[in-house]
């Protein structure tokens, strides 16, 4: 535990490096999933963009719901008057009205309004929510390719080894005259193909990397030191349950359920045009030919004013049509977005399980290739066997632990899409948010009903250094 909160301290002190002075103290970084995936957290900018339309949809609240309050409203006016009446008068004239107004009845538009920018602020914090659900996703996406093109590495290194030792055995015996020179052409051939492989397996690695690193808001050169493998952890989950757990779990899905409820709202708050609004006032006048004097006339009124707008020529009908429409769209929107869910559920779990049905069948296939190289290779030494089946035995090899290690990839990729269209939390409970939400009415207390610990520890269906490890592959 200390160990991992000196790892953080330190991981927390290269970003304030890199954000005071634009360098890292080190070209290396140590690094592991949930520390990438925290990185992308505070820097990313799409998530900083969700934020401030969460941030704008508070104000937007705070704004519906001041307009239900007392307003206080001063008005002076300063005139200079003419004509044969005030020649030899003063000619300046001063007006001066504070006035005090309550709203006591707005039709229900107050009332409904504050209800729909509620509700839109609670589709900014699903939003958020799922925002960061999607960043998690890529930077895990991106991790685990990290390892795929490191493994493939390991898989043209290999390769490579072994050609070299075939092609030092070919020459052996070519120089003996067991051999042809074409078999020396071609081991020095296929020697050179790994090789270049091998350049192209860094060069992927080191795109990859730097991928990474901007999608965690780092500088793109940074070296990453990734401890972690790539491997196959059981998930026990049906796709009944997956299922269920989304419906009740994804952000955007509550998003569109709350947008449907602002909508709602919003064609109530339009239908007060059809009602009178009712307004409690007092107002002080003063007016005369002095600044703020009542040397001419001053009074006071304190009384109940209505006004009924009883004929708008159409407005409010158009108003209150042009958000049933918008009603509509929202309700369209809900039903499309369930439908997705479940298509996205079943298409990653379907995924998931195909992956899982490719580990073990490439993990077997890697120890055949492997029994079957080593008989050509000494099928060939003997001089019963052809450089063509060697060759082609080492090419099998080759590729069967780049599908080994692609499976593994494609099963870690398939768990964490899967798990993000779930709705598997970042930093909220979007179901405990709105259970809250539809028994409290209350912003606050829904934020405080989903907010997770900060020390949230991320799913990881990769290996650290506890003694778990991914299926053997054969070197």
């Amino acid at each position: 535990m200390k160990k991992d909160i000196l790892s953080r301290a330190a991981l927390t002190l290269a970003v304030a490096l890199y954000s005071t002075t634009g360098v890292y103290a080190a070209d290396t970084m140590e690094i592991n999933l949930a520390d990438s995936v925290r990185l992308a957290m505070e820097n990313n900018r799409t998530i900083k963009q969700s934020a401030a339309d969460q941030t704008s949809a508070e104000w937007q609240l705070r704004n519906a719901r001041r307009a239900t309050g007392l307003t206080l409203g001063w008005q002076t006016t300063a005139n200079h008057v003419g004509g044969a009446r005030y020649e030899n008068a003063d000619s300046s004239a001063y007006t001066n009205n504070l006035s005090a107004s309550y709203p006591l009845y707005s039709g229900g538009r107050n009332e409904n309004t504050i209800e729909a920018r509620r509700y839109a602020t609670n589709v900014a914090d699903f939003t958020l929510e799922r925002t960061k659900q999607s960043i998690r996703f890529d930077t895990m996406q991106q991790y685990y390719r990290v390892l795929q093109t490191r493994n493939n590495i390991d898989v043209q290194e290999d390769s490579v080894r072994r050609l070299k030792v075939h092609l030092d055995n070919v020459n052996a015996q070519y120089r003996v005259g067991t051999v042809a020179k074409a078999d020396v052409l071609q081991s020095q051939v296929n020697l050179a193909n790994a090789e270049q492989n091998l350049v192209n397996a860094q060069a992927n690695y080191d795109v990859a990397m730097a991928t990474l690193n901007n999608l965690m808001g780092i500088p793109t050169q940074t070296k990453l030191n990734i401890k972690d493998d790539l491997r196959y952890t059981k998930y026990n989950l049906t796709e009944e349950a997956c299922q269920a757990y989304a419906l009740q779990n994804r952000p955007d899905h509550l998003a569109a359920l709350y947008s449907v409820k602002r909508a709602k709202a919003a064609m109530s708050a339009a239908k007060a045009g059809y009602r009178p609004t009712v307004n409690a006032q007092v107002v002080k006048y003063l007016s005369g030919n002095k600044p703020f004097k009542d040397n001419s006339d001053e009074y006071w009124t304190a009384g109940v004013s209505a006004n009924w707008n009883v004929f708008d020529n159409g407005v409010t009908e158009a108003q209150v049509n042009q958000y049933k429409a918008e009603l509509q769209k929202a309700e369209e929107v809900l039903a499309k977005n369930e439908e997705d869910i479940q298509l996205n559920v079943r298409q990653y779990y379907l995924n998931l399980l195909a992956a899982e049905k490719n580990i073990h069948t490439m993990k077997v296939a890697v120890e055949e290739a492997e029994e079957n190289y080593k008989i050509y290779q000494v099928r060939y030494s003997a001089g019963v066997d052809t450089n063509l089946n060697v060759m082609t035995a080492e090419e099998k090899l080759n590729a069967a632990k780049v599908n080994y290690y692609t499976a593994l990839y494609n099963y870690n990729t398939n768990k964490a899409a899967l798990d993000t269209a779930m709705g598997v939390p970042v930093d909220m409970s979007a179901y405990a948010y709105s259970e809250e939400e539809l028994k409290s009415h209350s912003l606050q207390k829904s934020r405080e009903a989903g907010a997770l610990k900060p020390d949230t520890v991320v799913d990881s269906p990769i290996k650290h250094e506890d003694g778990s490890s991914a299926p053997a592959v054969p070197k």
